[in-house]
Order: structure tokens, then C-alpha cells, then sequence
């Protein structure tokens, strides 16, 4: 199934209101939206050069997306001018991405279709790794961690993120059977096992952080509504999508969707970095 957050990162900025009183349109992408709000969570920082909060990318970077899916988050890399490798099972996702890398200012592209067992990349290579919504997914989490940390350089930085177990618990008895089924979601990562699976991989973990109530529910209101991931027009997720960005246009809207985030989110992100 596809990731929620590799299809945000593809789309483009929503139209928010920023300011309490500005109008709202009448009918609200949601992946627009997720974008949006994923922005205010700390990612896509076009000021500071920062794919997420802590973990800043420049073209004297050497970047290796691992999963990359739909590239949203190398292509946000790859306008910073930085080496790109990606890697991915999916060959078409592979192409589709190295296309999309081909407008920006990436001083190099090199891709590799591959179960990651192992990569195909050398000992030391990236000064920057990541991987987003992937470890639920492998076989052995903890062999595909060794992998990521051999390729990377020493200092190297890390922005790995998994499905968050309070969002991933709400939908356990109103998801599709599939959604728990290889290939997608087979297992639920607590905090504290995230956490112990980056360490013992040898990674000091520099933060660790939740955010996405929005994309919670709006999945919840996925599985009942029965529609297609692609194209999802229903009453139930476009009133949703009208409500939260009210709340997010609202005076006290930040301060409600953190709130929010701390309480069910859609994904827990942790930065590391390789001694």
C-alpha cells in the first residue's frame, strides 16, 4: 500500500489560510494538506535547508534514500545540490524518481533497484541516509539497519522514520486485511523498540519525534469511506480535510494540532547520527 508521507512529499503547498479570517476553499486536497501540515511539523524547511528539523542538507552532501517511493523527499535534497543515491524494490518508483531528480541541481544521480539484502553500495559512501516508512515492512529490521549504518560515513546523519503505534493501534480493527499483510505494515514499532533497534544498530539517536494527527484520522475515515487511494473523493474525508484546515487557519491552531500530534500521530521520526 502506498505511504501516506511518500505521497504527501509529492505533492505541491497547500492553499492554507495563514492568517484567522482568510477565506477557505471550498474543496481541499488532502494531500495538499498533509503536505502543509507535515511543514509545520519541522519538514521540507526551504529557509534552512532542512528536510526535517535537525537534519540540514547541502551540495557538499552525499544523500542515499533508501525506499525512496516517489522521491518527494530527494527531490527537496537534490534542489540543495547534494549527491543523490536512491534505492528502492520497485523499479518503476526508481525510474519515476530519477526523472523527477532530473530538474534539480543534484551534482550527481545514481540509482539502484534492490531488496536492500544487501545494498549494493560501498562501505562509507553517504555523509546523509534516510529512510522513511520502511522498517515496518522488512523482514529483519535489525539487518537492515546494519546496512544502512555500514554504507554511511562516520558523522554521518540519519532521518529514519516509522509508523507510530498509537495511530497504527487505532486502525488495527478498520483497516483493510491487507494493510497488516506483506508487502505493507508487518509489524507495530513502539517508541521505546525504535529507539533500542537504531541504538544497538550503533546510532546515537540526537532526537526523536511524532507528528501527524491529521493523517491518523483521515485514514480511519479512509477505510470506512471504500475508496481509491488515488483518487480519495468522499463526504467523510473532504469534510475532514475542510475541518483541519480550519483548525490550522485558526488563532490557536499550532498550538491544537501539537497538542493533537502528541497524542495520536501517524509517524514517529528519530535523528541519528553514525560516530
Amino acid at each position: 500500500m502506498l505511504s501516506l508521507l511518500k505521497k504527501l512529499t509529492a505533492a505541491t503547498p497547500a492553499a492554507v489560510p495563514t492568517q484567522p479570517g482568510e477565506p477557505v476553499a471550498s474543496r481541499v486536497d488532502p494531500y495538499e494538506l498533509g503536505l502543509y501540515d507535515a511543514r509545520l511539523s519541522g519538514w521540507f524547511n526551504q529557509e534552512t535547508n532542512e528536510l526535517f528539523k535537525g537534519f540540514v542538507v547541502s551540495a557538499d552532501d552525499t544523500l542515499l534514500d533508501v525506499g525512496c517511493g516517489d522521491g518527494g523527499n530527494v527531490h527537496f535534497c537534490g534542489m540543495r545540490g547534494a549527491k543523490i543515491i536512491i534505492a528502492d524494490i520497485d523499479e518503476a518508483k526508481i525510474e519515476a524518481t530519477r526523472q523527477r531528480l532530473s530538474d534539480t541541481l543534484a551534482r550527481d544521480i545514481e540509482c539502484h533497484v534492490t531488496d536492500c539484502n544487501p545494498l549494493p553500495i560501498a562501505d562509507g559512501t553517504a555523509t546523509r541516509v534516510v529512510s522513511t516508512e520502511v522498517i515496518e515492512h522488512v523482514d529483519d529490521p535489525a539487518q537492515f539497519l546494519a546496512e544502512l549504518v555500514r554504507v554511511g560515513k562516520p558523522g554521518a546523519l540519519y532521518l529514519l522514520s516509522v509508523p507510530h503505534p498509537s495511530s497504527e493501534d487505532l486502525q488495527k480493527d478498520i483497516a483493510a486485511p491487507q494493510y497488516f499483510q506483506k508487502p505493507n505494515h508487518i509489524r507495530i514499532i513502539s517508541e521505546e523498540q525504535f529507539k533500542a533497534l537504531v541504538s544497538e544498530a550503533g546510532l546515537e539517536i540526537i532526537s526523536h519525534s511524532q507528528y501527524g494527527f491529521y493523517w491518523s484520522m483521515w485514514m480511519l475515515l479512509f477505510w470506512e469511506a471504500k475508496v481509491d487511494l488515488s483518487h480519495p473523493d468522499h463526504p467523510l474525508l473532504n469534510h475532514w480535510a475542510e475541518t483541519w484546515q480550519a483548525v490550522l487557519g485558526s488563532p490557536r491552531g499550532a498550538q491544537i494540532k501539537q497538542a493533537l500530534d502528541a497524542v495520536v500521530a501517524k509517524s514517529q521520526v528519530i535523528i541519528a547520527r553514525k560516530p
